[in-house]
């Protein structure tokens, strides 16, 4: 005890606001259900695992810790009792509201001692004689809500799970008309085709009508929406999914949305409907989109789920467990954690990253890398249960610090909805830069220059430019569908089923297959580009735009571009298999830069053109509509500020460009070719004002990111020293450096997506190592039998050398 009393200046109690990681070591994986427990510090309140205790010893010099200790147990099925049935209310796997793979119930023992180091004296807690000082700290530390579920709360607060459903302005006085209907207990059919499923009761006037029209083609055929359109009638429950305690499936056509009805017992008795006698016979909507979501044949074969797959363990062969529809971002760290250069930086060099982490490591980015890579990577968390053991067959690690610290002040990964994963492949290229300024980055193996060629359509002349990328997205050409006949037939075979009211089998399913070289033929096509600004004509123009790359990275992720718009503007999926060859040439892409009889345009003689004028009445109706203002003002441009509709239009043509909100610049204009004075974007040049620096600071910050407000923001607190110093007129600083070889690949890794838009279904990632297909579904990894290479969203290939 006396060792205790000489550390009581050390020991804290804890106050409003300080962060206390005690559910997971903030440098490795380790919890308190590890075999030697979790070391919370009681002077910073940092969790440490026990290969990291004594390293954090040496560097602070605080030496006392409660080490927490938690023991699970299952509970023998015959005490668990029958419970209520679990309903699935969410699109997801292993979250709350979701399928749960483990229906195992367990219960837990916590214990907990005090240690202080270097010596590891123990003292027992609770133990009756301690300090006062002692008993307060450990008992606020034990009570206190721990620093991951703050970061959780903090992360979600504002945002909306898809569980919640709000009350219809129309429940409370909906009118319903004396029309003498009496609606049946069975026997329901559409009231305008023959169809006997899907159907919509309106509570109106007792119309029953089938529902919309699904993506894959299934449901119904539109008559219960046609039906609000002709009569403003705005609320329809569905048939089938009425239960004895007045619940149901209730849509809102006028708020376009599922709602509650708090009044549906009553709606529903005046059309002589008991619910007392009511059954659920129908999928409810949130069945029905699992469904959809989970097309049988493209669930079965992405997760190879007819095959019965061999676990693997050991090391880089850890699962990742899927907090909340997570699975984008576990395919993605899956991926680019079996590329040595990240294993160099993040695994190879996490001691130093450690020590560097400063008094947060939790927030500190380069030390939650680390943290991940060396969890993947070391085989520590992928111990192969003993023989004939059934425990902890899904073993992997939660990336839960990594998972909020990505997300932070993100709109959408800060959320616990799905995301897709080539958006956050670039978020993680984003942060990859932003915490490299003073190290090699690793992301430099996916870096490659794409050239741009331009041919004034007036003059001949052309016009070089370059910028870097991190991904190839490639377009899918349908009509170059090697199997045009097949694919017909069966559209023409389902059509005619679900005239009949009936649904395909799944298995019958027949896929455009299109050979990637279609794909790569289609991106080098050349494109006209209208209202060029030609030096040589002093005049806009029209130009050909032709596409190609300027050199080839060690590591190329290709992305099909499989989410795109339908006519009517409606988000969808193409199902299409893509042939994607193990060996790859890509000497097709290779950009040859001016050639021999090419005569360059002119740089601008003079003034610069007139800057483009928009229409402010317009681009203030655009904005308000939630589109990025670069996108109006580029919108706006190319439409000659015609209309509204005209600028939507064109907003919805090109919603997938990949520089949609990039900031725009007219089109032949090199912006900083002879430019001197930087013009920062007014909007952003406020916001960064408004974090309290001056008009200087914040004009300096977005000239160094190119005007990105957000990398603007984590440049100015990350370069303090440099914000008085005097400017420069270079511009931001670029690197030009990019690697270069031969055009040759190999494939080495996908993932593939499964379900009909990005936000809904499932993400899984096959990777080849040692010389064998793997496949990573989230926590379960698995020697793979049968990799669907064709199924595949994005792809990792590797040069071979």
């Amino acid at each position: 005890m006396g060792e205790l009393v000489q550390y009581l200046n050390k020991i804290k109690i804890p106050q409003r606001g300080d962060k206390i990681y005690k559910d997971e070591c903030v440098f490795s994986f380790d919890t308190p259900e590890s075999p030697n427990g979790l070391y919370l510090n009681l002077t910073t309140y940092l969790g440490l695992g026990q290969d990291h205790v004594d390293a954090y010893y040496q560097r602070t010099n605080n030496p006392v810790f409660l080490r927490l200790k938690r023991s699970k147990k299952e509970i023998p099925a015959e005490q668990q009792g029958d419970g209520p049935e679990k309903k699935i209310t969410r699109l997801a796997i292993g979250v709350v509201g979701g399928f749960t793979p483990d229906t195992k119930k367990y219960e837990y023992d916590e214990s907990y001692e005090i240690v202080i180091l270097p010596n590891y004296v123990t003292i027992p807690y609770p133990k009756d004689d301690l300090p006062e000082q002692v008993k307060t700290a450990i008992k606020s530390l034990l009570e206190a809500e721990s620093a991951s579920k703050l970061a959780e709360t903090e992360a979600l607060a504002g945002t909306w799970d898809g569980e919640a459903r709000i009350v219809s302005k129309h429940a409370a006085n909906l009118k319903q008309l004396g029309n003498g209907k009496k609606i049946p207990p069975s026997g329901w059919k559409c009231e305008n085709c023959d169809l006997t499923t899907n159907l919509w009761l309106n509570l109106t006037d007792g119309s029953i009508l089938c529902g919309r029209k699904f993506y894959d083609g299934t449901g119904g055929n539109d008559h219960a929406i046609e039906h609000y359109r002709t009569t403003g009638h705005p609320l329809a429950v569905k048939l089938g999914t009425i239960t004895k305690e007045g619940k149901g499936d209730v849509f809102s056509y006028d708020e376009d949305d599922m709602v509650e009805d708090p009044h549906l017992i009553t709606h529903l008795a005046h059309w002589g409907i008991n619910i007392t006698h009511m059954e659920k016979t129908d999928k409810s909507m949130v069945e029905l989109e699992l469904d959809l979501n989970q097309k049988f044949d493209e669930w079965v074969a992405l997760q190879e789920a007819a095959s019965k797959l061999t676990a693997i363990y050991g090391p880089g062969y850890t699962g990742l467990v899927n907090l909340g529809n997570s699975c984008y971002l576990n395919s993605v760290m899956q991926m680019v954690f079996t590329i040595p250069d990240f294993i160099k930086r993040y695994v190879e060099g996490a001691p130093q990253l450690f020590q560097q982490s400063g008094n947060d490591p939790a927030n500190d980015f380069n030390t939650q890398m680390a943290k991940l890579g060396v969890g993947l990577v070391s085989g520590k968390y992928s111990v192969q249960p003993p023989s004939g053991s059934e425990d902890e067959r899904r073993q992997g690690i939660p990336p839960r610090m990594f998972k909020t610290l990505v997300g932070r002040s993100h709109p959408d990964f800060s959320t616990n909805h799905q995301q897709d994963a080539q958006e956050f492949f670039l978020r993680l290229i984003d942060l990859l830069d932003r915490n490299s300024r003073h190290q090699a980055n690793p992301a430099d193996c996916f870096k490659f220059k794409v050239e741009e060629r331009y041919q004034c359509g007036g003059s001949g002349k052309v016009k070089y430019t370059h910028r870097p990328e991190y991904l190839l997205p490639l377009p899918i050409p349908l009509k170059a569908a090697v199997n045009q006949e097949e694919v017909a037939a069966f559209e023409a075979k389902k059509k005619e089923v679900e005239a009949k009211g009936q649904k395909m089998d799944s298995n019958s399913i027949v896929r455009p297959r299109i050979k990637l070289s279609s794909c790569l033929e289609m991106f080098t096509q050349p494109e006209i580009v209208e209202q060029f600004y030609s030096t040589a004509l002093n005049q806009k123009t029209n130009a050909c735009k032709v596409t190609s790359l300027a050199s080839f990275p060690d590591y190329l992720v290709i992305h099909l571009k499989k989410f795109t718009l339908r006519e009517d503007w409606i988000p969808i999926k193409l199902d299409v298999a893509i042939e994607m060859p193990d060996q790859l040439d890509l000497s097709m892409l290779r950009g040859l830069g001016l050639q021999s009889g090419e005569e360059l345009l002119p740089e601008l003689a003079g003034s610069e053109p007139p800057p483009p004028v928009f229409d402010e009445a317009i681009l203030e109706q655009l904005k308000d509509m939630g589109f990025p203002p670069e996108a109006c003002k580029r919108s706006l441009f190319f439409t000659e500020n015609r209309g509204l509709e005209a600028a939507t239009n064109w907003l919805m043509e090109h919603i997938l460009d990949s520089d949609f909100a990039d900031p725009f610049v007219p089109p032949g204009i090199d912006m900083k070719a002879g430019k001197t004075d930087f013009k920062p974007n007014e909007e952003a040049l406020q916001m960064v004002m408004s974090m309290g620096f001056t008009k200087e600071q914040a004009t300096k910050a977005l000239k160094a990111t190119d005007n990105n407000l957000e990398r603007a923001a984590d440049w100015i607190f990350s370069h303090q020293a440099e914000l008085d110093a005097p400017d420069t007129e270079e511009g931001p600083v670029q690197d030009a450096a990019f690697r270069d070889g031969n055009e040759r690949y190999k494939l080495v890794g996908f993932i593939s997506h499964m379900g009909t838009s990005t936000m809904v279904g499932h993400y899984v990632c096959h990777l080849l190592k040692d010389n064998r297909w793997v496949i990573f579904n989230d926590e379960k990894v698995a020697l793979s039998e049968n990799p669907p290479k064709e199924l595949g969203y994005l792809y990792l290939y590797q040069r071979i050398e």
